[in-house]
């Protein structure tokens, strides 16, 4: 299997069915069920190693809103990388997976007073202050604690990026960051405060990006910061794409990093990197069965599965595209226009809208690509149905990394 956006161990086994880290899909089908997350190991230390390489002096930290599993933090952990984390549930998971706390750089826009002091209790080595609010309660859990906190301030830099609406956050209209005509009045408050020290700066200029242009403009424009404000750190945040079609380009980290490390050339600065897609989205796969077929002569051909919008929102958030593959003879002729559908009561509820498959009939299988990244992370229980497993291939072997949910687990937390 030569497809980009297939994890880098899929292969097709001597049964002519699709593999994953040496795993028959349709083997993990029957032993886990279905709907199913699969991410294969290989990729995303492949991934961690190949950041490594191409960044020798930078510290690369993972994104773990792309997917906040202990058993993947773990993996990411043991290759030396840190770790972004946004709010306390991530925190504690990171924690869980034996991150080192002083690789942990704590991100959010409204962290509640409690995340707050969790993250000085555990001793993260840096807080991405968003604004004067969390200044301020910041500075209070200092004093309260009599902990120190280290801290990034995320700049807005009005540097808008070729992806959707929804992924730009370095926009000048973006709910994230300090305005840089506020910048000079917020890093002067940091100087008053006995027990909070300015590093450097961060931004994040959105996700899903091809280009590397708006990532350098992002570099000079930080590296300006910290020469200006006489501070050590220069945080770029993640948002390099990946394929998630076929024939899609995805930006070659080696040429990216290149273009980087130009812009900031010169600077005795410490760079910082926070990828998360780019790390695990090309790593993942979700299996999912076919039931109903639905064919409406002259206008559509539905593949209804027995997943959906639960266990991956991004087509009905903003019309995300994808790739499937059937698991048996997955390099068959795609003859057929087919809209992937899933079981929920929504209209929208979409995975894929007028794809080229094979032939595909009621009780087969498929496996959706490049689905490491904002499925498992952002899934729910709409229509109260549990969740999926995930699993993680290696070696021939898959072993659990997440349960699948019961309907136990749905009323666990229900108080009658």
């Amino acid at each position: 299997m030569k497809a980009v956006n297939l994890p880098d161990s899929a292969g097709i086994n001597e049964q002519g069915n699709l593999t994953i880290g040496g795993c028959d899909l349709a083997g993990l089908a029957r032993e886990f069920g279905t709907p199913l997350y699969i991410m294969d190991e290989r990729t995303v230390r492949e991934r961690c190693r190949e950041y490594a390489k191409c960044f020798p002096n930078a510290e690369i930290v993972f994104a773990c809103k792309a997917l906040c599993v202990t058993g993947l933090l773990e993996i990411i952990a043991s290759e030396g990388l840190g770790f972004d984390v946004s709010s306390g549930g991530e925190l504690y998971t990171a924690l869980k997976a034996k991150a080192d706390p002083k690789k942990l750089y704590f991100h959010g826009n409204n962290k509640s007073s409690r995340e707050i002091r969790e993250g000085l209790a555990a001793g993260v080595g840096r807080f991405v202050v968003d604004n004067i609010y969390e200044l301020k309660n910041l500075d209070a859990a200092t004093r309260e604690l009599g902990l120190r906190a280290n801290i990034l301030i995320r700049v807005n830099p009005g540097i808008e990026a070729h992806t959707h609406e929804f992924i730009q956050t370095g926009k000048t209209d973006s709910k994230f960051g300090v305005p840089l005509d506020q910048l000079d009045a917020l890093v002067q408050e940091v100087a008053k405060l006995e027990l909070v020290s300015l590093k450097g700066f961060h931004a994040h200029i959105g996700s899903q990006i091809f280009e590397a242009a708006p990532f350098v403009a992002e570099a000079k424009l930080l590296a300006g910061l910290t020469k200006k404000y006489g501070t050590e750190e220069l945080d770029l945040g993640g948002g390099i794409g990946i394929p998630y079609l076929s024939n899609e380009v995805a930006p070659v980290i080696a040429d990216f990093a290149a273009q980087i490390t130009g812009a900031i050339k010169g600077t005795d600065v410490k760079l910082i990197l926070e990828p998360g897609r780019s790390l695990v989205g090309s790593a993942g796969m979700t299996l999912y069965t076919v039931g109903a077929v639905r064919e409406i002569p002259g206008v559509r051909k539905y593949l209804i599965v027995d997943g959906g919008m639960s266990d991956n929102p991004r087509y009905i958030l903003y019309g995300a595209q994808y790739e499937a593959f059937p698991v048996s003879q997955p390099e068959a002729a795609r003859s057929e226009t087919v809209t992937i559908a899933g079981r929920f009561c929504e209209s929208g509820d979409l995975i894929i809208k007028d794809g080229k498959l094979p032939p595909v009939k009621a009780g087969e299988l498929i496996a959706v690509a490049a689905t490491g990244a904002y499925n498992y992370s952002m899934a729910s229980n709409y229509n109260r149905v549990p969740r999926p497993a995930l699993v993680v291939a290696a070696r021939g072997q898959a072993e659990l990394a997440v349960k699948r949910e019961s309907y136990e687990d749905l009323v666990a937390n229900d108080a009658i």
